[in-house]
C-alpha cells in the first residue's frame, strides 16, 4: 500500500476522476444577506432515517466562511441541460445567481429553478477533511422533478444513458445487423415508412418527396440545384417529377427557378409535422438524456464521414434563411433529404 506522502495529487485527482458523479450547485446566504453558491460533486447520501446528506468544500474557497457559518444550505442536483449554471457556479469574479430564477428556501436560502432535484438542510455537522470540510445536512424539505441529471465523469460533462434488458447484446448477431450502416439506413427507412404512405395518398412518390423535402430548404433554387441536392440520397430526377408536383400545384417552374405555390408550403409543413411525430414515435422508448445522446452522437458520425462530400452537399450550402423549417418554427439542422 502506498504511502500518502508519495502520492502524485494529479495522479490522485485523474483517478478519483474515473468514478462517475452527478453535478450539483449548492448554495447558502451569509451572515451579511448575500446570495452564495458552487458547483460541487462531492455530494452523498448518508441516511434515510433521519434524511441526511453530506458534501465536501475545499477550505481556500471564497465561500467556505459563509458556509461555515450557515445555519442552512440547499444542493441542487442540476438537471442535463443546465452546463451552463455548472460553469456558471463555476465561474470566478461573476455575479453566479445573474440570469437565473431564485426563490426562497428555509433560512432565506436561494432555490434555482430547472434542476433535477433539490434537498433544502440544516446544517448538523461541519467534520474536519483534509484540505476540505465535510457538511453534513438534516434534509427539511427536498424536491424531484424526474429530469435527467447532469453526469461528470474524468473531467468532462457527460449524459445518462439507461441499460435496459433488452439492450444486452445478441450473441448471434451476424456483421451485417451490427454494421452501423445497416442500423442507421434501417432506423432512417422506418422511420420514413409514414411519410412515405402520407405521400403516396397524394399520388406522389419518393422522389416527388425529396423535391419538396430540398426545396423547403430554402425557396428559389434551381432545378438544377434541386436535382443535385435529390441525388444525396441515391435517387436521380427527371423533368417529369417538376412537371407532376406543378400540375398538383405544389411549386412553380420559372424558367430554372423553383418555388413553392402557397398550397406546396402548406403541403411542406404538412410533411415537415408528419416527420416530427414520426421522430417522436421512434423515441418513444428513449428519456430526454437518451434522445439528445443518439443526435450528438449521429452528429459526431456525420463530422466523421463527410470530409469528401461536393460542396453542395454540405449542411451550411444546404439551408437558407427562408427555409421552410425555419419559418415553421422547426428546426435548421440535418440533412434535407
Amino acid at each position: 500500500m502506498s504511502n500518502s506522502t508519495t502520492i502524485d495529487s494529479r495522479q490522485f485527482r485523474a483517478a478519483l476522476g474515473s468514478f462517475t458523479t452527478g453535478v450539483t450547485v449548492v448554495t447558502t446566504r451569509s451572515v451579511a444577506g448575500e446570495d452564495v453558491g458552487l458547483t460541487a460533486n462531492s455530494f452523498n447520501s448518508v441516511s434515510l432515517d433521519p434524511p441526511m446528506v453530506l458534501w465536501s468544500l475545499d477550505r481556500r474557497s471564497s465561500t467556505a466562511a459563509a458556509f461555515m457559518a450557515a445555519e442552512h444550505f440547499a444542493v441542487h442536483i442540476l438537471a442535463a441541460d443546465q452546463e451552463q449554471v455548472s460553469n456558471q457556479f463555476a465561474a470566478r469574479g461573476v455575479d453566479r445567481f445573474a440570469g437565473l430564477a431564485v426563490e426562497r428556501g428555509h433560512g432565506d436560502v436561494p432555490l434555482i429553478a430547472g434542476c433535477s432535484a433539490r434537498f433544502e438542510c440544516r446544517t448538523s455537522y461541519r467534520h474536519d477533511g483534509g484540505d476540505h470540510v465535510i457538511f453534513v445536512g438534516e434534509v427539511v424539505a427536498f424536491d424531484s422533478f424526474g429530469r435527467a441529471p447532469l453526469v461528470f465523469h474524468g473531467g468532462n460533462y457527460g449524459l445518462l444513458m439507461k441499460k435496459k434488458a433488452q439492450d444486452v447484446e445478441d450473441t448471434r448477431s451476424s456483421f451485417g445487423d451490427e454494421w452501423l450502416g445497416f442500423l442507421l439506413g434501417r432506423a432512417y427507412y422506418q422511420m420514413l415508412m409514414p411519410l412515405r404512405a402520407e405521400v403516396q395518398r397524394q399520388g406522389l412518390d419518393d422522389i416527388h418527396y425529396r423535391i419538396l423535402s430540398a426545396l423547403s430548404t430554402g425557396e428559389g433554387r434551381s432545378v438544377t440545384e434541386l436535382s443535385r441536392l435529390v441525388e444525396f440520397s441515391g435517387h436521380r430526377v427527371v423533368d417529369e417529377h417538376f412537371a407532376t408536383l406543378a400540375e398538383r400545384e405544389l411549386i412553380v417552374v420559372d424558367g430554372e427557378q423553383v418555388r413553392f405555390t402557397e398550397a406546396g408550403r402548406r403541403y411542406a409543413i404538412e410533411l415537415m409535422a408528419a416527420g416530427k411525430s414520426a421522430e417522436a414515435d421512434a423515441a418513444g422508448e428513449l428519456d430526454f438524456n437518451e434522445a439528445r445522446l443518439l443526435k450528438l452522437l449521429l452528429k459526431r458520425v456525420i463530422r466523421a464521414t463527410g470530409q469528401g462530400l461536393p460542396e453542395h452537399w454540405r449542411k451550411e450550402n444546404i439551408w437558407r434563411d427562408n427555409n421552410v423549417w425555419g419559418a415553421a418554427g422547426g428546426a435548421t439542422e440535418g440533412s434535407s433529404t
